[in-house]
């Protein structure tokens, strides 16, 4: 595995997002000097929070799965992340409600999702599910710590016993037509295909080595932390400050200082020069690339994921009935991953994603009140150049009509915030989509954007952009994959995740 050449004594951390606090605290328990500058006020990137009329609305990831890289993020300072940031299994992590009227509760105990499915769709899928839930097991094993938790050089370094166990198990079969290999019952196969939008691809075309992230919740487990997921980079960067990493908020990089090959020092917008050995970007992928310099020379432009139309909302009305994740499938399915991929438009159809975080912690809403976050897939701008000033509004009142329809009936809104494509773009996304780029086969493990750029010696990439990729628990892996590449890999290396 290649690293950075010469002294990496002192490292300078563009970015407090989840990548580059997992960076900062790797780094730091490694016995490097570091210092993590970051434009906005505080830490968190992503993972935003905003607090409207007493509601604590988490403007950024609300799914939360595989604790064990978080925990080994703590841990790479020493830190117990228990007393740090307490988390709590959700049980079911869904409820999937389809549009026939029926419901699954999505449990990741074996035993209670095979009565539940026995239930749903009678014994022989019941069967099918435990034969999925085996397979899934062994794709994770195969896959996640040499393909997906591990640096690699070129895509020869793909080529090992993994690879081949990969193949052998239909990795590189087609998503959805591998999970029908297990379930007959579409509404099933829905639960555990429709993971593939977060990698930007439809479950018709995504790669069946997908699957491990239908096993990081439907196996692995959903977890909220108590004070929301914003609670995460706020107790992270704790624990980096607790170990001695210096966070320059409210100041941005503005020029990189070079000497040959390499970067000496990081000048920011309030003029200060922090000198550095090593440098960690973890910013959008075209705003590090115009830090450096220069982009790298790809055969073909790289594919932003679709974005998304997300409703937050804070009303008095209660539903006892619905818990903290439902997943709302309508009616059509494989047309509407047509309408947003290939055509650019809304989904005519959706299938949402509504979390009620309050259900786990209602600290996050005033007494007596609860709070909703509704997401439904979008296109992003380069696929779909809609006018969002004037589309969000009539979009999240049609979405709400929906809900009302499907979900919970009566709702009405005693506060409201809207996040279209637009806001996600005014915030420096690429394409105004939260999810980077997409992960087709093209863009996935050493054919996604190195996370050593060419053309700067001690200069290393982390983030949603460059590898492993989009999610919370790989953009924390993201993070301890650059600080393998400026130190080399400690002596424990791999993030295994539940087994």
């Amino acid at each position: 595995m290649r690293t950075v050449p010469g002294r990496t004594d002192a490292i300078v951390v563009i970015g407090a997002g989840l990548s580059g606090l997992s960076a900062a605290l790797h780094l730091a328990g490694r016995g490097r000097r570091v210092t993590v500058v970051e434009r906005g006020p505080g830490p968190g990137g992503r993972v935003g929070r905003l607090e409207l009329d007493g509601y604590h609305l988490d403007t950024g990831p609300t799914v939360l799965t595989m604790p064990a890289i978080l925990r080994d993020t703590f841990a790479a300072v020493g830190a117990e992340m228990a007393e740090y940031l307490p988390l709590r299994r959700l049980d079911p992590a869904y409820t999937a409600c389809f549009a026939d009227g029926s419901r699954l509760p999505v449990h990741s105990g074996a035993e209670a999702m095979t009565d539940a499915v026995r239930a749903f769709a009678g014994p022989a899928e019941a069967a099918g599910y435990r034969r999925l839930r085996t397979w899934l097991t062994r794709l994770y094993r195969a896959e996640f710590d040499r393909l997906v938790a591990s640096n690699i050089d070129s895509p020869l370094g793909l080529v090992s016993r993994d690879l081949a166990r990969v193949a052998a198990l239909g990795g590189f079969r087609r998503l959805d037509p591998k999970i029908s290999t297990f379930l007959r019952d579409e509404r099933l196969r829905r639960v555990f295909t429709f993971q593939a939008l977060y990698a930007g691809e439809s479950p018709m075309r995504a790669l069946a080595l997908y699957a491990v992230i239908p096993y990081m919740d439907t196996v692995g487990g959903v977890y909220f932390p108590e004070g929301g997921i914003a609670a995460l980079p706020r107790t992270l960067a704790a624990a980096a400050e607790a170990a001695g990493v210096q966070f320059c908020y409210g100041d941005g990089a503005d020029v990189l200082e070079r000497r040959g090959q390499r970067v000496s020092a990081v000048l920011t917008g309030s003029g200060d020069r922090i000198p550095c050995d090593a440098l960690v970007l973890t910013g959008e992928l075209p705003e590090s690339y115009r830090l450096l310099g220069r982009a790298p020379r790809r055969p073909r432009r790289l594919s932003p994921a679709p974005s998304a139309l997300v409703v937050h909302v804070g009303t008095d009305g209660d539903w006892p009935d619905v818990g903290h994740h439902t997943l709302s499938f309508g009616e059509a399915w494989a047309s509407t991953f047509t309408e947003l991929i290939t055509d650019g438009r809304q989904m005519t159809d959706p299938s949402l994603l509504i979390t009620r975080p309050t259900v786990s912690d209602p600290n996050l809403a005033p007494a007596g009140r609860h709070l909703f976050s509704i997401l439904a897939p979008a296109p992003n701008l380069e696929r779909g150049p809609i006018d969002w000033s004037r589309a969000a509004e009539p979009a999240a009142t049609a979405l709400l009509d929906e809900v009302r329809k499907r979900l919970l009936p009566g709702l009405e809104t005693e506060t409201s915030h809207v996040i279209s494509p637009a806001d996600w773009a005014a915030r420096g996304m690429v394409a105004g989509t939260p999810f980077s780029y997409a992960h087709s086969f093209g863009q996935t493990g050493p054919f996604r954007p190195r996370n050593l750029p060419r053309g700067a010696e001690n200069v290393v990439l982390a983030g949603a952009g460059t590898v492993p990729g989009v999610g919370v628990p790989t953009v924390l892996l993201s993070g301890r994959l650059a600080a393998d590449r400026v130190t080399g890999p400690p002596s424990r290396t791999g993030t295994e995740g539940p087994r």
